[in-house]
């Protein structure tokens, strides 16, 4: 009993930081911290196809050729993560210059719940459902959550045309937990990756 009352209050606890940070803004602009997991930048990244709420299905190993931003999240409860996909989906004009063919969604939530959220938001980049948590296990992202791997943390990762990854970010981990990034801050860097001005 008191082990899952101690643990219900470090998830309480997490939670009030990292909404502290994202409503502060702490750490926003070009210096926000990261991590950088593995597989990271130079790796292969791993080929998966996941459900998306469009009604379709998305393989990476179908978008060769191009460059695919991936953006694991903690899903459905997370505000912060949906903005950061709203914002996303309204910056398009400024990652697609950069030479960014598709940016996807990744969380954990059921494809109905998703499918429901993404139209009511009008978001119509692929929304994908991981329920299974295999494709956030291959890329390691469930190690940079708030909830003790349960889910996905804040994780960005840039695959190249190539199938293989140019950068990568795991922005939700400790001792930060930030659950949005501003868009100029991705911008930043994958200008920098990119080699774009």
């Amino acid at each position: 009993m008191w082990g899952v009352l101690a643990a219900a209050l470090g998830v309480v606890a997490i939670v009030a930081i990292a909404t502290l940070n994202t409503l502060s803004g702490a750490g926003s602009g070009s210096a926000l911290r990261y991590d950088v997991g593995r597989p990271g930048p130079g790796q292969p990244a791993p080929d998966f196809e996941l459900a998306s709420a469009t009604g379709t299905s998305f393989s990476l190993s179908q978008q060769r050729g191009k460059q695919v931003l991936l953006y694991f999240h903690e899903g459905l409860g997370c505000a912060p993560c949906w903005t950061q996909l709203e914002d996303i989906q309204g910056d398009l004009s400024r990652f697609t210059p950069l030479g960014i063919d598709e940016i996807v969604s990744i969380s954990l939530d059921p494809l109905p719940a998703q499918q429901q959220r993404a139209q009511l938001r009008g978001i119509s980049l692929p929304v994908l459902v991981d329920a299974d948590r295999a494709v956030s296990s291959a890329y390691d992202a469930l190690s940079y959550g708030m909830m003790g791997g349960m889910t996905p943390g804040h994780t960005f990762i840039l695959v190249g045309a190539d199938g293989t990854i140019r950068w990568r970010a795991d922005y939700g981990g400790p001792p930060d937990f930030t659950m949005y990034v501003p868009d100029d801050t991705l911008l930043a860097e994958l200008r920098t990756v990119l080699g774009t001005s």
